[in-house]
């Protein structure tokens, strides 16, 4: 039996079940029986009937206002009995609207439930005050507002973790989003040096111009290969992937892109981009931008870094070599260095600005990120400081120096 067919066979049961107790108990009691057979069917009917709990008890409280004030038998011992089974129906089906209802039903039906219980007992009481009418709405307020807190309470935490898994998943498309900026800016822009220095040799060196096309398709695959993988990262943040792919963000391709962030949400199957992959990235700078790039690794700043530490080293080289070849096209040398005094890892990216840089090499014009680039060193910074580093970056001489320092949490070094 489906679920519609379900539903239909508690309606009609509970609907002939109301008939003959009609038949045995008289007509006094029918409002009351009403409101019971509208819980039954609620409860009766879920999950579909979740969503109109709201108008189920704004149902239940129109017919204990009717038992209340129209009915026959109203104001009688009897008739006060079977409206009180009413206000029970009518506070299981508040709680159930509070919980599962849509907000605008629930407060057209819940006020409604809400406001007979309250009022209920008025009729029963006719020669009283207004004040202690309104005393005996107020006492019957109690259990509404006990009903609110039952089912309220549920829902508010759902909804808070909600929030928060939809406050973690805006985030982590955000680190993405950058990741996606950092290593992609990196690739193309050494495309468009590739790609000037072809123009710029094709007519004398045709070998020159194929071996820097050659470079060109790398960089291009490399970026395919970046925003593949960005893209399946943002399906698994969305859950829509379940297959958590071997080959993720693993800093293996020939830039050593990935992103650090993801592997450092516990998936072992992902590997960081750290220090392994930072000599192979230097000398593709130099040999992309024909510029000198220097790699000084000290001994020691490999055991320094946590797993994430390396992959932040990482980020932070890439990002300021991307720079460099944005921001400074006239530099000749970049000089990358890594050191530790045991306590704290400190690395550098620094250009010269172009000292000594032969006159006949072409020049890769300024390119602007526009309002809505994707963070660059700001996101970088930001970075640094939840790992609790220390970032700056400024004019240096006469070209421009990235500094990052990270604490040295590594196994292999013992912090006094």
């Amino acid at each position: 039996m489906d679920m519609a067919h379900r539903d239909r066979a508690v309606i009609g049961g509970v609907a002939a079940a109301c008939c003959v107790a009609t038949v045995f108990l008289g007509l006094r009691p029918l409002p009351a029986l009403a409101a019971v057979g509208v819980v039954l069917g609620v409860f009766g009917c879920r999950p579909r009937s979740l969503g109109w709990t709201g108008a189920a008890t704004g149902a239940a409280g129109g017919l204990l206002l009717l038992a209340a004030f129209a009915w026959p038998g109203r104001g009688t011992a009897g008739g006060s009995l079977w409206q009180l089974v009413a206000v029970g129906a009518v506070l299981l089906l508040l709680t159930a609207a509070v919980r599962w209802s849509p907000r605008r039903q629930l407060l057209a039906g819940g006020g409604l439930g809400a406001a007979a219980v309250a009022g209920w007992t008025v009729p029963l009481v006719p020669d009283a005050s207004f004040f202690e009418s309104l005393g005996l709405m107020a006492f019957w307020s109690a259990p509404v507002l006990v009903s609110v807190v039952v089912g309220g309470y549920p829902r508010l935490m759902e909804d808070r973790r909600r929030q928060a898994a939809l406050a973690a998943r805006r985030a982590q498309q955000l680190e993405l989003a950058h990741d996606l900026h950092d290593f992609i800016a990196h690739d193309v822009s050494g495309i468009v040096v590739q790609a000037q220095a072809a123009r710029f040799v094709a007519e004398r060196d045709p070998a020159a111009a194929a071996r820097a096309l050659e470079r060109i398709e790398r960089a291009g695959l490399a970026a395919l290969a970046s925003i593949d993988r960005t893209v399946r990262m943002l399906h698994a943040a969305d859950g829509s992937s379940g297959e958590g792919e071997g080959d993720g963000p693993s800093g293996n391709g020939p830039s050593g892109d990935g992103d650090g962030d993801a592997a450092a949400g516990g998936d072992p199957r992902t590997v960081l981009p750290g220090i392994g992959q930072l000599a192979e990235l230097v000398d593709r700078f130099g040999e992309t931008g024909q510029v000198r790039a220097r790699l000084d690794l000290a001994p020691g700043v490999t055991e320094a870094l946590s797993r994430e530490g390396a992959a932040t080293v990482h980020r932070v080289v890439v990002e300021a070599l991307t720079n460099v070849r944005r921001h400074a096209p006239g530099a000749a040398g970049v000089h990358v260095a890594l050191s530790t005094d045991r306590t704290t890892v400190e690395v550098s990216v620094t250009d010269d600005g172009g000292r000594g840089r032969s006159a006949h090499l072409p020049a890769l014009p300024r390119l602007d990120r526009g309002p809505r680039g994707g963070g660059g060193l700001l996101a970088l910074a930001e970075r640094v400081r939840a790992g609790g580093g220390t970032f700056a970056s400024g004019p240096h001489r006469d070209g421009w120096r990235v500094t990052a320092t990270l604490p040295a949490t590594g196994h292999g070094i013992m912090i006094p």
